[in-house]
């Protein structure tokens, strides 16, 4: 008994894609570019139905859902969002292979109603791959807003095949895009892709090589593959190794090589895509329909804020606003915080008191655990609370692909590639992720270049820290209505500084141990959207702030606990903490620093957030047990420790450009897979923080001191 054909499609889509299908369920692909709404059509028809996973031997995440609709079922794979199907990223790779070798029944291809001239490019390449496609075209709401309309029955002759305008996020369009692939699917509707036609040399090439594919594999649509074999691409026939294991594939490419001996491949890929793109600019032209006012007004808006001359001041701009409404937002908040959590404290020690509890537990638990706790709350909860929201509602309007688009031209600059930027821009929120986020970047040695330096960014850890330092050198001693400026701008200078030195970092490795040419890349700029006002809150307070609160807590109190141990157990006349700080003193002293905050950020390894909380418990635990309940009363405690502005300015760009902390070097770890990379990645940083901090002590001690 052989099996059948659909017994064994499921078992190859199970052992090569990790999709499981039954045998009454039609595979569906869900394709389209980044930005176009593609998660919002999958939730939208998948509901809750929905699982996920990576693809075989990839990073890559595998979304797939079931559906139902008039007696069938189906089983939808939301493909990477992606630009084409070139092959020269992972997503690409993947979307790639699924298309070519998963064979589904049917594609959806998801493009954006505001940019359709600029997601056209993937469509013509899906259907001259299959001639199964639909086209999804999402975003009719935002497009009318925008006063876009899109002739969506012009279109579908204009390609072939069948046209649905949607607006996922409302449900509007779902039922009739169901219907039509309902219709796909049984024969009820039809689909005839007009496909690109290019050069008469071009043309004549792809049918000799579409003879030699029909012999071999009938089963496939020649066309695209021809293409791709056309432009020379090594990773199809990889792949095809991979998939058609019964094929001759060697066979077929001596073959096809033979035919293309003589064709000069250097042009071809130019060639396609220019006709590709000059196509879709003739169907905008015939099918979109948009004010010219409205056209104006959006590009009017980036002509200001991606400019050359405006685009960097106004980005410098608005993150010292940024910085400024929280630091003279968080002073208030902070005190009023602090007072409540401290007053805590002291029923606290009235109840350890009332229990006859001993010193040392008292010690502990509350002079120790808590208090740093409190400290960490009170300090951190009020800038955290401003900062995310703030940096979220420009994320959410559209602003941040701007700033990466401004900072693209510096990256080539140091031989970098473009898409660093945004890993950068990622790790502002955290350094980790900022890590994770380099998998975007295709050349193995330019994402280890943007792994290596994504620490230079200050994260959301290091934020407070920077903020409540300027806050107590620059605040205190001014009430006035400017207070907030200096120490805003301080917080600024810091965060242009740590791009310079990523900059210069990143230039000084693709000259010596990662040396290579920067590749190029398409950045998008999506359109401008109105802020999901109650999603930004949520993402900003729940998200990021109560996540990263909670993990300082939950290092930082007991780290507090252990430095008041530290600081408390007397070996002679010193405490242990003593005894450490005395020991990097020299060596400290030479940074502008002394030896207890040295200290603290070498305990503070695990997590950024405490290494001031450290500090203070080491202070604290010398004699000086003064609670803090204000920004002032900090200051106090700084300064009767021998701080100066130079302490301030170091020990800031200190926290600024040392070591990762350990869960960043743990991700460099196991996305570079090598501990070498790892321990340079630790290693060219505090070197950095040494030198700098050593050149702005040395400076200070020889024309100002």
């Amino acid at each position: 008994m052989g099996f059948t054909y659909e017994s064994t499609k499921k078992e190859f889509l199970k052992d090569n894609f990790n999709i499981e299908k039954k045998d009454s369920e039609f595979i569906i692909a869900l394709a389209g570019n980044p930005n176009t709404g593609k998660s919002t059509v999958f939730n939208s028809l998948t509901g809750l139905h929905q699982h996920t996973g990576n693809w075989p031997g990839k990073t890559v995440v595998n979304a797939r859902g079931e559906f139902s609709y008039k007696d069938k079922s189906y089983v939808l794979v939301d493909l990477p969002g992606t630009y084409s199907l070139f092959a020269t990223s992972v997503e690409e790779v993947v979307a790639r292979d699924y298309l070519c070798f998963g064979n589904p029944e049917a594609v959806i291809v998801v493009t954006d109603a505001t940019a359709l001239e600029r997601n056209l490019n993937l469509v013509f390449q899906v259907m001259e791959l299959t001639s199964k496609v639909i086209l999804c075209v999402n975003l009719i709401d935002e497009a009318a807003k925008k006063k876009i309309t899109v002739d969506g029955e012009k279109l579908s002759k204009e390609l072939g095949i069948p046209v649905v305008l949607t607006a996922a996020r409302n449900n509007v369009g779902m039922e009739y895009l169901k219907d039509t692939l309902s219709g796909l699917i049984e024969g009820r509707i039809s689909s005839y892709p007009n496909n690109t036609v290019y050069s008469e040399e071009i043309e004549e090439y792809l049918r000799k090589i579409n003879e030699v594919i029909r012999e071999t594999m009938d089963e496939v649509n020649p066309r695209w593959y021809a293409l791709r074999m056309l432009d020379g691409d090594e990773s199809l026939y990889d792949s095809m190794k991979k998939y058609l294991v019964d094929k001759e594939i060697e066979s077929i490419k001596d073959k096809i090589n033979n035919i293309i001996n003589n064709f000069d491949k250097n042009y071809i890929r130019d060639e396609i895509c220019q006709a590709n793109f000059k196509r879709a600019e003739e169907i905008k032209e015939k099918v979109v329909k948009q004010e010219k006012t409205h056209k104006l007004k959006e590009k009017d808006i980036d002509d200001i804020l991606t400019s050359k001359r405006y685009g960097l001041p106004i980005m410098i701009l608005l993150l010292a606003v940024v910085l400024w409404l929280t630091v003279t937002g968080a002073n208030y908040p902070s005190e009023l915080i602090a007072r409540f959590l401290f007053g805590i404290e002291a029923k606290l020690t009235q109840l350890f008191n009332s229990l006859n509890a001993p010193a040392w537990l008292h010690g502990i638990v509350v002079l120790g655990l808590y208090r740093t706790l409190a400290w960490v709350v009170s300090v951190m909860l009020p800038p955290m609370a401003i900062f995310f929201p703030i940096f979220t509602l420009l994320e959410d309007l559209g602003y941040l692909p701007r700033v990466a688009f401004n900072m693209d031209h510096y990256f080539k600059k140091a031989c970098a590639h473009g898409k660093q930027c945004l890993s950068m821009c990622m790790g502002l929120g955290c350094n980790a992720a900022g890590v994770i986020g380099c998998r975007i970047i295709d050349s193995p040695r330019e994402r280890l270049i943007a792994i290596l330096t994504n620490n230079f960014v200050p994260c959301n850890g290091r934020f407070p820290t920077l903020i409540a330092i300027a806050s107590v050198f620059f605040v205190v001693k001014s009430r006035d209505s400017l207070s907030g400026i200096l120490p805003a701008l301080m917080v600024t200078a810091m965060v242009i500084l740590g791009i310079l030195v990523t900059l210069g970092v990143s230039f000084l490795l693709s000259k010596t141990i990662l040396k290579g040419i920067p590749s190029s890349f398409t950045l998008e700029l999506p359109p401008y959207r109105k802020p999901q006002v109650v999603r930004i809150l949520y993402t900003s307070l729940i998200d990021r702030t109560v996540f990263v609160l909670t993990r300082a807590v939950l290092v930082a109190a007991p780290a507090g606990a252990i430095t008041w141990i530290l600081g408390n157990i007397y070996i002679g006349d010193y405490s242990i903490v003593t005894w450490a700080a005395n020991f990097l003193e020299p060596f400290a002293r030479a940074l502008g620093l002394d030896g207890y905050i040295l200290m603290a950020f070498i305990l503070g390894f695990p997590a950024n957030e405490i290494v001031l909380p450290i500090l203070l418990m080491s202070y604290l635990s010398t004699g000086h047990m003064i609670e803090f309940e204000s920004i002032d009363n900090l200051r106090q405690i700084l300064l009767e420790h021998g701080w100066t502005y130079l302490t301030a300015l170091n020990v800031m760009l200190f926290s600024l450009l040392h070591w990762p902390c350990g869960t960043t070097l743990w991700t460099i770890k196991k996305e570079t897979g090598s501990m070498k990379w790892t321990i340079i990645g630790a290693v060219i940083p505090t070197i950095i923080a040494i030198m700098v901090c050593f050149l702005t002590t040395t400076i200070y001690r020889l024309f100002i001191a």
